[in-house]
């Protein structure tokens, strides 16, 4: 056994196991339908949140408590509490990551589950109950998928001519600045998908070859367990700037936006990104 896998055995099985099991409550509402109520996150910015949402937030949250008690949790449906910034190894947790796919039953929707050790992402599970796939990944020991069957390695495409590289987007309204990375970028081919994880999930899985995201508004457990996943899959992403993300920190929101790719040309696709963020408008933000 790989080294680092033998080293979060314990950690990677429990998360899995919870990632199904959240998975398969989530699947008694939405086969019943959910009432849908508006949060308004800390910068004022409204989203849907729905019991679902809450019961697989809770239900992760106390199994992680009482499997790892001496670790901090940053999780989407609870209170923030800052003494996780004090803990060397924090889960990061997205209950519901899509929870507008999750609302308009377009299947589009995961839970996620991620470990950091000391700020960086080293475990990271993805579980997406339609159609019963598991991802899953542990620093050092390759990304691997579930879909029925023995884990089979994920790894992602090759391609490095832009043009032909599809792009990973969001399903709702593309605001006019993507449609000026559109342009500069002379992409020709995308797919539409809702949840964060789901859409980073498709470059590792072949299916896609990069996702741009221009908004702060991303948090730390959107990106958490799907960058391990990522980059295990030969992947990377970085923020707008080609910084690394952060984890961990009091500020939980990627305020400098994702690039994830399939690390062909990352760091060309960074530099052509420079005139447009000037357009825009767009300085790059410390995060603390």
């Amino acid at each position: 056994m790989n080294e680092n896998l033998k080293l979060y055995e314990r950690e990677l099985q429990v998360a899995k196991d919870l990632a199904r099991q959240a998975g398969a409550l989530l699947m008694d509402y939405y086969e019943q339908g959910v009432a849908v109520e508006q949060k308004i996150t800390e910068d004022k910015y409204h989203e849907p949140v729905t019991e679902a949402d809450r019961a697989s937030n809770e239900m992760i949250v106390n199994a992680l408590r009482q499997a790892f008690p001496d670790d901090g949790i940053l999780a989407e449906e609870s209170t923030d509490d800052y003494k996780r910034l004090n803990k060397r190894r924090v889960w990061m947790i997205d209950p519901v990551d899509g929870t507008s796919g999750f609302i308009d039953q377009d299947d589009d929707f995961a839970v996620q589950i991620g470990l950091t050790v000391e700020g960086a992402a080293v475990l990271g599970v993805v579980y997406q109950p339609v159609p019963d796939a598991l991802f899953w990944a542990v620093s050092g020991a390759g990304a691997w998928a579930e879909r029925g069957g023995a884990p089979e390695p994920v790894q992602v495409a090759d391609e490095t001519v832009i043009r032909q590289m599809t792009l990973a987007v969001s399903r709702s309204h593309r605001s006019s600045r993507m449609d000026a990375v559109m342009r500069e970028y002379g992409f020709e081919q995308e797919v539409r998908r809702g949840s964060v994880g789901i859409k980073i999930g498709l470059i590792a899985d072949q299916l896609a070859h990069l996702y741009i995201h221009l908004s702060p508004r991303t948090k730390q457990w959107d990106t958490c367990a799907p960058e391990v996943i990522l980059t295990e899959a030969g992947g990377k992403i970085t923020d707008l700037f080609g910084q690394a993300l952060l984890y961990n920190t009091r500020e939980v929101q990627n305020l400098n936006g994702l690039l994830a790719s399939n690390n062909t040309i990352h760091d060309e696709l960074i530099e052509r990104m420079k005139p447009l963020l000037q357009q825009f408008g767009r300085e790059q933000q410390v995060i603390e």
